[in-house]
């Protein structure tokens, strides 16, 4: 195979999105690298090099790969992007880690990812999405605003970092609001 690579390695080539198997030892490990190579920049932005995603360990990773949902975007046979979440019995979503590869990054494989995590939590029952980024990640809370999320909470974790906490409800997925409200607009000026 090819191997693939630059700043516009992807130009041609089409991006799959697709749920990474608990079994999948491969996933898991190209997972691994990609989360701990995008968050080099978080560890940097709030001067602590020791956050979960740079010290998870693969044992872990997999856990997750079996306990929740993981999906991942492949460009050919690597993984670009991926996101994990899961749903609890109160119905809330909570979405997590979505990494997308730096060259990879700005062309909208980070919304569509959330899109489908959204979809696929959506089908397991979810009735709020949560997540959350640092308070100085500008460009991650910039993509969840565009997508809905409003800032619920916030959390000092450390003089450097404080959480945010985002949330939107499930029926705003998938733009059902903006089309809703759109509908209600339409029955009101034609009544």
């Amino acid at each position: 195979m090819e191997q693939v690579s630059g700043r516009h390695a992807h130009m041609g080539m089409s991006v799959t999105i697709s749920e990474a198997a608990a079994d999948d030892q491969d996933a898991a490990e190209q997972i691994l690298k990609l989360q701990y190579l995008c968050y080099q920049s978080e560890a940097e932005l709030y001067g602590d090099y020791s956050i979960e995603p740079l010290t998870q360990t693969l044992a872990s990773l997999k856990r997750e790969l079996a306990d929740g949902t993981v999906l991942v975007a492949r460009l050919g046979d690597e993984v670009v992007a991926s996101v994990r979440g899961g749903v609890d019995a109160s119905g809330t979503a909570r979405v997590g880690k979505l990494v997308v590869h730096p060259r990879m990054q700005r062309h909208g494989l980070g919304g569509r990812l959330l899109d489908a995590i959204e979809r696929r939590l959506g089908e397991g029952g979810a009735r709020r999405f949560e997540l959350s980024s640092g308070h100085r990640s500008e460009s991650n809370l910039q993509l969840y605003r565009k997508h809905g999320y409003q800032p619920v909470s916030t959390r000092r974790v450390n003089d450097r970092l404080t959480l945010v906490t985002l949330a939107k409800d499930a029926d705003d997925a998938d733009g059902a609001e903006p089309a809703r409200a759109a509908a209600t607009q339409a029955l009101a000026t034609s009544a």
